[in-house]
């Protein structure tokens, strides 16, 4: 089984790309969602810590939201909470399908996380700044103090490049991030092919 991991910068096309592979697919922000949705023992120990913010049930975001940008400090504690819950699930999809050929991992902190292993495909999406920010507008929660903060917490970009097995730049054009996409699938399966 190959692990693709997909990193970018937030708003840099991550999750179009990761759907791309049609292969079993975990998307830890939908995760994320479902999380606040359905965990309630998630819901009581945000309330613990977070008590001014966190008081009903599903989680809102809007919540979230106003904790993280009255103290940025509290993105820290949602995430010594929220972490641990989406690493086990992502374990689980791992095990589920491990006689898979490929499975794609859409995880915004992944390197910050230390979640991936020697032998994962990292797959790097490269956007420029300007349309990156031009896309974000575009989403109806769009928030740029939440953004800047998150962006904080991210390993620096070249860094993640250096890392990467591979750079895919993306120019807002599906037609040609689908076409890399597919060429770099290729790859691997060849060499899965030529090697087992």
């Amino acid at each position: 089984m190959k692990v693709v991991s997909i990193l970018g910068a937030v708003g840099s096309g991550k999750s179009f790309a990761a759907k791309q592979f049609s292969a079993p697919l975990f998307n830890a922000d939908d995760e994320v969602k479902k999380i606040y949705n359905k965990d309630k023992n998630c819901f009581f120990k945000l309330r613990k810590v977070l008590p001014k913010f966190i008081n009903s049930f599903p989680i809102k975001k809007k919540e979230l939201v106003n904790s993280i940008i009255s103290k940025k400090k509290n993105l820290n504690e949602i995430n010594k909470i929220v972490h641990p819950i989406v690493r086990l699930k992502m374990n689980k999809f791992l095990y589920k399908n491990k006689d898979k050929k490929i499975v794609v991992l859409d995880i915004p902190l992944l390197l910050e996380n230390k979640l991936n292993k020697k032998n994962y495909i990292l797959i790097f999406i490269d956007a420029k700044k300007k349309k990156i920010t031009e896309n974000l507008k575009k989403r109806k929660n769009y928030n740029s103090r939440i953004i800047k903060i998150l962006e904080k917490f991210q390993l620096p970009i070249p860094y993640k490049k250096k890392k990467s097995n591979f750079i895919i730049k993306n120019n807002f054009q599906k037609k040609s991030l689908k076409k890399n996409v597919k060429m770099i699938k290729k790859q691997l399966l060849d060499y899965e092919r030529n090697h087992s």
